[in-house]
């Protein structure tokens, strides 16, 4: 096989990571603080015999999880070719983070800027009076939940809309604005008793606006707010109601999208909306399809996706 290289001498990787959160104050490289990037660049930096940095698709706050984080690290070519990465890198790393998925990235790959969609999950669990001690690290204990409201208030949310409601207080916002398409919000039943997942899928998120989502959901499951409420919310654009944010440990970051991960026609620009939906063409990797072909999704349960809008 023919590996592509660019002109300045380094090859472009692909890096699908997975991490436990718990004891990583988030993605990005901190002062004095143990992160996933450093651990990452570290690990890279001992094979490579000098300092590199790694790209990340997005940066997971402190306490978050992912099974389908993606990065990109250019390395030198004459390593490219020779090192087994996925292997080196899992002899190297801490037992809390793995590379599940290492390669050549496609010509012109960007993790971050090439990124058109995610999914995350956040897991509820339902008993109360008896948390499995094998997950309280990755769920969110919450008393007995209105489904049906719940469900109600998430076809609410679904659509191109302003998320400023929805997005951490203080946290400066890029060129984009506050404005992104969630194509699908839905629950699932999951197989193990006591637990619910419901999953975000959309072009991108602002900071700590699944949380928020999963908080503005919980209340409503208690009776604390409205399906109309959370409308009134949403269209005042203003974060300061009062609603809670979940906390992080029961969020995962599942997969990041890029053009490539589906099939597009030739001569035609990729419609987000379009390849977010059309992921069920995408080779499965670890679980089946969802209620809407979503890769990362089993189970049942209720499923809310937009019927349009840019992603």
């Amino acid at each position: 096989m023919t590996i592509p290289t660019r002109d300045d001498g380094v090859t472009r990787l692909k890096l699908i990571l997975a991490y436990d959160g718990t004891d990583f104050a988030g993605w990005q490289r901190q002062p004095r603080q143990r992160t996933v990037q450093a651990e990452v660049e570290e690990a890279l930096g001992r094979i490579v015999g000098r300092p590199v940095r790694v790209q990340g698709a997005g940066r997971t706050d402190s306490g978050v999880h992912a099974l389908g984080q993606c990065a990109h690290v250019d390395v030198p070519d004459r390593l490219a070719r020779r090192v087994p990465w996925r292997t080196a890198l899992n002899s190297i790393l801490p037992r809390d983070v793995r590379v599940v998925e290492a390669g050549v990235a496609p010509p012109g790959f960007h993790a971050q800027f090439g990124a058109v969609g995610k999914i995350y999950a956040y897991t509820l669990w339902r008993d109360r009076a008896c948390v499995n001690p094998l997950r309280r690290r990755f769920v969110w204990d919450v008393p007995p939940l209105d489904d049906a409201a719940m469900d109600a208030a998430a076809a609410v949310l679904v659509g191109r809309h302003d998320f400023n409601s929805f997005r951490n207080l203080g946290t400066p916002v890029g060129p984009r604005g506050t404005v992104r398409t969630l194509a699908a919000l839905w629950r699932e039943n999951d197989p193990l008793p006591g637990e619910t997942v419901w999953r975000a899928r959309a072009d991108g998120f602002l900071k700590q606006m699944v949380r928020n989502l999963v908080g503005c959901l919980v209340a409503v499951g208690k009776g604390k707010a409205t399906p109309g409420e959370v409308r009134s919310i949403l269209e005042r654009c203003d974060r300061n109601h009062g609603l809670p944010t979940a906390p992080a440990h029961g969020l995962c970051l599942e997969r990041v999208f890029y053009a490539e991960d589906m099939p597009i026609p030739e001569g035609t620009r990729p419609d987000p909306v379009a390849a977010l939906s059309a992921v069920g063409d995408v080779e499965p990797r670890d679980v089946g399809p969802g209620p809407d072909g979503v890769e990362g999704a089993t189970g049942s349960g209720c499923s809310c996706q937009s019927n349009g809008g840019a992603v």
